[in-house]
């Protein structure tokens, strides 16, 4: 179920107030959904071990944090050939 449109889009109370401070920082909160003030700044979102910098663009608004930091690593399971 998506959330009901009469709340809004959910945006954590820390990234509001972090909003008119600085350029680049850590939002922890892979949840929220980027608000349009936001354009035009580096944040640093947590993936679960490390923080990934991801630059704010108007085709990101509307999206959530988590979407651009992978928390999962790709394996490449390949079979070893025989000589």
């Amino acid at each position: 179920m998506t959330r009901a449109k009469w709340k809004g889009p959910f945006i954590d109370k820390k990234l509001l107030k972090i909003n008119n401070l600085k350029s680049n920082f850590f939002v922890r909160s892979r949840r929220s959904v980027i608000p349009s003030s936001f354009i035009g700044k580096s944040v640093q979102i947590y993936n679960g071990k490390s923080f990934k910098k991801v630059y704010i663009t108007s085709e990101k608004i509307g999206f959530k944090f988590g979407e651009f930091a992978i928390s999962r690593q790709k394996r490449n399971f390949n079979k070893k050939k025989k000589k």
